[in-house]
């Protein structure tokens, strides 16, 4: 047990020693590095800055001048920019018909599956025609009846005809008779409209599709009693190919959208969620007639061919409205454009291997690119990285490829920024170091 208690002593004991050799070793340190030979000496730091040991000069620095900073640059070209005018909406069908039955009665046939593209004519529904069918061969045999009668009442109205002519009947019974020919005839075109109406109701009882489309799910099945008025209906049909997308813009934009649109018809298109890839191109339709109050917005609606069925009923879409192109305009990087005091101005790289601050005007911007309206020219270098160790005159080096990403062992941060080496500032000693310390450097440099 005190064997046990004198090891656990000595732990103890040399813990709080190696703990405070680290919290001094400031002030011993520089000394034993000294004595080992592995600080630089007198002579050794008196060296120029810039020129490493063994008197030889970095490639491309000179005496008293600092560290060129590592830059990435890219080319101002003239180019032809398209305006757009963005706005977030819902995608809705082209057309949307919700298939109810005109007549009651049961459910006897569903000619369509869930899910089914269907033509428009094509037979979706059969409801029983017992009855209608009934109805209209009533219709049919009570004409048939009318115009018997009608014959009859023809025929007397030429005998009382004759009578007269012979002076052997009256003009009385003349008029009687031709009075019963017009009631019957009017007899047999009440007939012929009951026949119209049965038929109406028997055909009510086949329902084809109205339009092109696809068919939902449907919310009644075979067997059952349907009429009328049933608020759900049977199935609804949507026409998805084409399709349309509604979705506002702010109300400042109205007055371009018409401008462009004189000229003839806009393109629109529609974007993913991740604002870059284009899902499908349409043309716009429409413009509503009104602003909406609340919200300073006005609606847009645009058609789409939707040949691959990439926008969906009721799915919420980008679109984005292109109203004009800009021809010939000089554009460079969104990332070499900065902001002072004195407004916006890039970095442009001379022959020298030196940049120069340029003050610029901007025209359209994007989150890729900018428009330069004054300032810079075609073919002008602009720097793209670097700008917290940049200034007016500064030399640069133009790094050859991008940075790499970001790993756990190099954090984000500014790619072009010169990384210190992971080593402690070494003392001044011995001449070992001397040639050591300045050769890391460059390699953590890369």
């Amino acid at each position: 047990m005190a064997r046990r208690h004198w090891v656990l002593v000595s732990v103890i004991i040399l813990g709080t020693a190696g703990f405070g050799a680290y919290a001094l070793r400031d002030r011993w340190l520089g000394r034993v590095e000294t004595m080992l030979g592995w600080a630089p000496t007198e002579a050794t730091a008196a060296q120029p800055a810039g020129r490493p040991a063994g008197g030889r000069r970095r490639p491309g620095r000179q005496s008293g001048q600092s560290e060129p900073v590592p830059v990435l640059v890219a080319d101002a070209k003239a180019s032809d920019v398209p305006v757009f005018i963005d706005g977030v909406g819902s995608v809705r069908p082209l057309s949307t018909v919700t298939i109810r039955p005109q007549v009651s009665g049961k459910l006897v046939e569903l000619h369509f599956e869930e899910g089914q593209d269907v033509r428009k004519g094509d037979v979706l529904v059969r409801i029983d025609d017992a009855v209608y069918r009934a109805q209209l061969d009533q219709a049919i045999g009570k004409k048939a009846q009318d115009q018997a009668l009608l014959q009859n009442a023809e025929l007397a109205l030429d005998r009382s005809l004759k009578l007269v002519q012979s002076s052997s009947g009256t003009q009385q019974q003349v008029d009687t008779a031709r009075s019963q020919v017009e009631q019957y005839r009017a007899a047999v075109q009440s007939d012929d409209a009951a026949i119209a109406s049965a038929q109406a109701s028997l055909d009510y009882t086949t329902i084809r599709a109205p339009i092109d489309g696809r068919t939902g799910i449907r919310n009644v099945d075979v067997g059952n009693i349907v009429s009328s008025s049933d608020a759900a209906g049977i199935v609804t049909l949507s026409q998805i190919r084409p399709i349309s997308v509604v979705f506002s813009i702010p109300q400042q934009q109205l007055a371009k959208v018409n401008a462009a649109s004189g000229g003839g018809q806009l393109s629109v298109e529609a974007i993913a969620g991740d604002g870059k890839s284009v899902i499908d191109n349409g043309v716009l339709a429409a413009v509503d007639n009104q602003v909406d109050a609340t919200t300073g917005t006005v609606r847009i609606k645009a058609n789409f061919p939707n040949d691959k069925l990439a926008l969906w009923p009721g799915a919420f879409v980008n679109a984005r409205l292109l109203v004009e192109t800009l021809r010939g305009v000089i554009v460079v990087p969104t990332a070499a454009v900065q902001r002072g005091p004195s407004g916006t101005f890039v970095y442009l790289l001379k022959p020298d291997q030196t940049v120069g601050m340029k003050m610029v005007k901007l025209g359209q911007q994007d989150d890729v690119q900018t428009v330069i309206a004054e300032g810079v020219a075609d073919g002008d270098k602009v720097v793209t990285t670097g700008f917290s160790r940049l200034r007016d005159g500064e030399h640069v080096e133009v790094a050859a490829s991008q940075p790499p990403a970001a790993t756990p062992g190099n954090p984000p941060g500014n790619p072009n920024e010169e990384r210190k080496p992971n080593r402690r500032p070494q003392k001044t000693g011995g001449p070992e170091a001397a040639s050591a310390a300045p050769v890391a450097l460059p390699e953590a440099k890369q």
